[in-house]
């Protein structure tokens, strides 16, 4: 088991690793819209926030040697389900090998995110 990290991505806000590679195997940590170089929130639109997770995302996979092509499993929280319809107009655009997924609405978020994303993927 190793733990990826990479400065491409945010740095953890708590006790955990962006994520775990665990035989061929890559467990995230969910992802939500922090500027890497900064640790600032980006944007405060569903879709402008999507986009920055999903990049996110995509360079801790690619630290972890694989990509958003090999992602078998998301799970979604959204603050607002009311924006399920805006966050998959841009999800869709990353996600383009329609992996299994959960998509739930929760009471809040960390820094007040609109949304958090967390993959498996296969290296």
């Amino acid at each position: 088991m190793n733990a990826v990290f990479t400065k491409s991505a945010p740095a953890a806000i708590g006790p955990y690793s962006q994520a775990i590679v665990s035989g061929n195997m890559v467990y995230s940590s969910g992802q939500i819209p922090l500027d890497p170089e900064t640790g600032v929130l980006v944007g405060t639109e569903i879709e402008v926030q999507t986009e920055q997770v999903c990049k996110n995302l995509s360079e801790v996979l690619k630290a972890a040697g694989t990509s958003l092509d090999k992602v078998v499993k998301t799970t979604c929280f959204l603050d607002n389900i009311a924006d399920f319809g805006k966050f998959n107009a841009v999800y869709e655009k990353y996600f383009t090998g329609k992996p299994a997924r959960s998509c739930v609405e929760v009471a809040a978020l960390p820094k007040g995110a609109l949304v958090e994303v967390e993959v498996v993927a296969e290296i």
